[in-house]
């Protein structure tokens, strides 16, 4: 009777043992598949994080050559300010030639910066005042009613490069 209790005995340890292999077999497996799963989990979000910085430094580079054109804009604006009242003398002198070859230059110009993004901002007299787009230097009595909080001169002219504007045209508005 002792042998089979023995042999009981025996075959409930290899079974015992036989279950505690298979479980570390399918722990392995199962944590195999769990540094596979962290593995996958850490590419894509790298691959993630990747394509927004390809993005981020596309847009930078976008942004850093249209500042660069808005920093050079900027400087030839004053340029610009300057044909307008060479012309505006020009055209008192009544010098028809030298008048003509200025306007030619000063459309070249004009054209080539057009070109480049660079456009005026259309402001008349009578027009209503609006302080988003244009920049009150001073106001003085409106010389009629229907001129009171509307623009009377246009002191500078304003541009826009692209949609961003770089310079308010400088406007005196009625009082």
């Amino acid at each position: 009777m002792s042998t089979k209790k023995d042999s009981k005995k025996e075959k409930e340890v290899l079974d015992k043992e036989a279950a505690q292999q298979e479980t570390k077999e399918i722990s392995i497996e199962e944590q195999l598949k769990l540094e596979v799963n962290q593995e996958r989990d850490k590419f894509l979000r790298l691959f993630a994080e990747f394509e927004n910085y390809k993005k981020r430094t596309s847009k930078e580079r976008i942004e850093l050559f249209k500042t660069a054109n808005e920093d050079l804009m900027t400087v030839l604006l004053p340029i610009l300010d300057d044909f307008d009242r060479g012309l505006n003398e020009i055209k008192k002198a009544k010098d028809k030639e030298l008048l003509k070859g200025m306007e030619l230059i000063k459309n070249k110009l004009n054209n080539t910066l057009n070109q480049k993004g660079l456009s005026l901002i259309k402001v008349e007299q009578g027009e209503v005042f609006d302080v988003e787009l244009h920049e009150a230097i001073t106001q003085i009595p409106a010389p009629s009613e229907d001129l009171k909080g509307k623009i009377i001169d246009v002191v500078e002219q304003g541009y826009k490069l692209g949609d961003k504007i770089i310079r308010y045209p400088k406007v005196v508005i009625g009082q």
